[in-house]
């Protein structure tokens, strides 16, 4: 596959969220993203595609300031690629990991108000308040806001995970594979979720390998093969893409 030229830039064009140019990170001695370039634009739904080892939760855990980088991280116009993981949360941003990283001795509200963490010290009304729209968005989980998170079902676990995330009131939330492990009627109900949660105005950076349903929700997106971007575009275009559907959009990526 080879490289799309970008979409030029019109007067409809949203401001960028972020902004990502030259990224090259890996583990150890072992390079894995080889100088990717992608960007988000404000409130809209970009996805990221492609097979397993292709470097996709590398990319997130990198935007999030885990791993070292070299290249350009923007953030609503300021440089973010030295600042630490905590710093970045303080920014707005938010990583709903492939793991879901709960705590399963703790209720699901406990869970919860620990993703309230960016506005500590400005009174406990504002959680309360995020707690509420998280519970309106998920009602499952306000019907177990006392069960310990451990033992919820693998889709009430993946709502508890979105909600502790959503907690922060992220400016960009990223997701990786939110899929993962999930029925398909569930499947559905997750990205009916990520679909509303365009209306709230929040950016999303999504990875994912069903990529018939990222698509189906993206506003644009990116083919990541072997650690690099190997095609790009407005979603609806990659979804009808022969290369795409002929990789990607099979029987397999449809289960």
């Amino acid at each position: 596959m080879s490289v799309t030229t970008p979409a030029a830039t019109t007067a409809a064009s949203r401001p960028d969220v972020l902004r990502v140019t030259g990224l090259h990170c890996g583990y150890g001695h072992a390079e894995v993203l080889h100088g990717l370039s992608l960007h988000v634009e404000a409130g809209r739904v970009v996805t990221v595609i492609g097979p397993n080892g292709a470097g996709k939760s590398t990319l997130l855990n990198a935007l999030m300031g885990v791993l070292p980088i070299r290249g350009e991280i923007v953030h609503r116009g300021e440089s973010i690629s030295t600042l630490t993981l905590e710093e970045r949360v303080l920014r707005g941003i938010a990583l709903v990991p492939e793991t879901r990283a709960l705590f399963g001795t703790m209720s699901v509200q406990d869970n919860l108000r620990l993703g309230a963490y960016r506005h500590r010290g400005r009174g406990r009304g504002t959680a309360d308040d995020a707690l509420e729209e998280v519970y309106a968005l998920f009602p499952r989980l306000k019907e177990r806001q006392a069960q310990l998170a451990g033992t919820l079902s693998g889709g009430e676990r993946q709502m508890l995970a979105l909600g502790r995330a959503l907690m922060s009131k992220p400016e960009l939330l990223m997701l990786d594979e939110p899929s993962l492990g999930l029925a398909p009627l569930v499947v559905q109900e997750m990205f009916r979720t990520i679909d509303s949660l365009r209306a709230t105005g929040v950016s999303l950076l999504l990875v994912e390998q069903n990529a018939r349903a990222a698509l189906a929700v993206a506003d644009y997106g990116y083919v990541l093969e072997m650690g690099e971007i190997v095609l790009e575009g407005p979603a609806a275009g990659l979804a009808g893409d022969p290369r795409v559907i002929e990789t990607y959009l099979g029987s397999a990526a449809a289960r």
